[in-house]
């Protein structure tokens, strides 16, 4: 079977951890990437859960930013502009 070359760039950190965990393994750093594309290839899938973390916007800061805005507005006598008013004033900002 002929080889290929794969290079990867990581965080210089996470490679030297990778490469110590490897070593308790039993095998390299290609060895442990080799296992991984043939479960992938296998599996037809990522061989475990790749999740988000949850948003960092909740309801309780968004509903805090909206009123620390409308201080700002009301501060800066705007509060009152009409939806027309604030489009205008948009209009003007972009040019």
């Amino acid at each position: 079977m002929a080889q290929a070359t794969f290079s990867v760039r990581m965080d210089e950190n996470l490679k030297e951890q990778f490469d110590s965990l490897c070593r308790d393994f039993g095998m390299n750093m290609t060895t442990a990437i080799t296992v991984f594309a043939r479960a992938v290839v296998r599996q037809r899938r990522i061989p475990f859960e790749i999740s988000a973390t949850e948003p960092s916007v909740t309801l309780q800061n968004a509903l805090q930013a909206f009123e620390a805005l409308r201080a700002q507005a009301k501060e800066n006598g705007v509060a009152d502009m009409t939806l027309d008013e604030i489009n205008a004033e948009i209009d003007r900002a972009r040019r």
